[in-house]
This record gives C-alpha cells, sequence and structure tokens, in this order.
C-alpha cells in the first residue's frame, strides 16, 4: 500500500496474486488490505487535506502537468505493464496509457478555470456570489478494463479540486495502479494527498464506501456495485 508518503504492508498480512491473463503465470503478490488499513489511509488524507486545500488551483496545475509530462516520458513501460496484467494488445495499451496523459493536461488547465458566479442584488450595499471549494476526502474505485485511464479521470480531477485521495484499484490490477502512483510521487503530490489500498471490493471497497469521513465516491463498474453504494455510502 502507499499510505501518508510511504510503501507498507497490511496490517492483515496477507496478499494476493496478480496473473498475466496471456498465459496464467504470477506477475506479483499485493497487499490485501481491510477497514483497518482504510483508517490509516484516511487519517493520512485528513491530514494532508488542509495543506492542498489550500494550495492556489494554478499550482496545483503545474503538479499535474509534470504528471502528464512523466507520463508521456514513461509511456512505453507504463503501456507495457498494461499488456502483462491486464492483457490488451499493446497498440490500445498505449491508447490507454495516452488518455492518461490527456486528462491530466486537460486538468492542468483547469486549474485556472475554476470559476465561480457573481450575481447582480437586490439589495444596496448587498455583494452576491458563490466560489468553488474542495469536498474533502474522495474515494476512488476503479475497473480493471482500463487500468489506468479511468483511474488518472478520477484522481486528475480530484486533484485540482483541492481534494485528498483513497485510491482502491480492481484487484485484477493492482501492478498497473503502483505504475500511476509512482507517478503522481515522482511528480510531486504531496504525502498523504494520494493513497492508495489494494484488495477485494468485499473488504477495502466496503470499507471506503462505508467511511464516514470520506465525503465523495468516484466509481466506475457494474450497476449492482453502483446500486450498493448509492444505498450505504457514508451511513
Amino acid at each position: 500500500m502507499y499510505i501518508d508518503g510511504k510503501w507498507v504492508n497490511s496490517v492483515t498480512g496477507k496478499t494476493f496474486t496478480s496473473l498475466n491473463p496471456a498465459n496464467e503465470q504470477v506477475i506479483g503478490y499485493f497487499q490485501s488490505c481491510n477497514k483497518h488499513d482504510v483508517n490509516k489511509a484516511v487519517e493520512a488524507a485528513e491530514k494532508a487535506y488542509p495543506s492542498w486545500s489550500e494550495t492556489p488551483a494554478p499550482k496545483r496545475g503545474e503538479v499535474l502537468l509534470e504528471i502528464a509530462r512523466l507520463l508521456r516520458k514513461d509511456k512505453d513501460r507504463l503501456t507495457k505493464l498494461i499488456v502483462l496484467e491486464m492483457g490488451k494488445v499493446y497498440k490500445e495499451s498505449a491508447g490507454d496509457v495516452q488518455e492518461a496523459i490527456d486528462v491530466f493536461e486537460y486538468m492542468a488547465g483547469e486549474g485556472r478555470r475554476l470559476y465561480g458566479i457573481t450575481t447582480p442584488s437586490e439589495l444596496k450595499d448587498k455583494a452576491c456570489m458563490t466560489i468553488r471549494v474542495p469536498i474533502g476526502i474522495v474515494g476512488c474505485i476503479t475497473p480493471w478494463n482500463f487500468p489506468t485511464a479511468i483511474p488518472a479521470w478520477k484522481i486528475s480531477a480530484a486533484l485540482i479540486c483541492g481534494d485528498v485521495i483513497v485510491f482502491k484499484p480492481s484487484s485484477d490490477t493492482p501492478l498497473c495502479a503502483i505504475g500511476l502512483v509512482k507517478i503522481l510521487i515522482q511528480a510531486g503530490v504531496p504525502k498523504g494527498v494520494i493513497n492508495l489500498v489494494t484488495g477485494s471490493g468485499e473488504e477495502v471497497g466496503n470499507a471506503i464506501i462505508k467511511h464516514k469521513k470520506i465525503r465523495a465516491i468516484s466509481f466506475t463498474g457494474s450497476r449492482d456495485t453502483g446500486e450498493f453504494i448509492l444505498k450505504n455510502a457514508g451511513i
């Protein structure tokens, strides 16, 4: 796991395997986390939130632009990770990484476009305006089929708005998630702003969905899971 700026083991002491779908050979062993690990990730995010949310959005955009630059520089290696773990052909895997590059570049620009609204007041000496403020801690739960692009869509949007993240990737593609998180670290995302917790939906996904300090869930997956999130998020 990656929590509070450190790569650490789960409190469970357990791991699960990720397999190459072409030959079912073991690619690696990954932390099988539980709700206690999620709690640690939330604590780390909570500590990081004041500083990151108060960082001017254009400055956050500079970090996202660096992420895009590093993704482009490392595109071939990240593409091969997707081929190895998810099983797409090279050309489609490269497209997956390119989507991540594109969305981080786009969201970097949003740092200068987080506009509010002003409205003429009906009262003398009064001004009416709205401003955008961060939500807080965002839980990002992503599927196996676009293991770099979909996490990038969710993470980039949360980061540019000043939110902090607890990220749970599919258990079929944890290595791809680690590859993306390492790029974020290299680009200068502060500790605690991005936290990676691997494991099952039953253990990790449930804990994220039901955690009272997680203010938003960004999920891509099955209809049944979506309905479960709708009924159980934050209760």
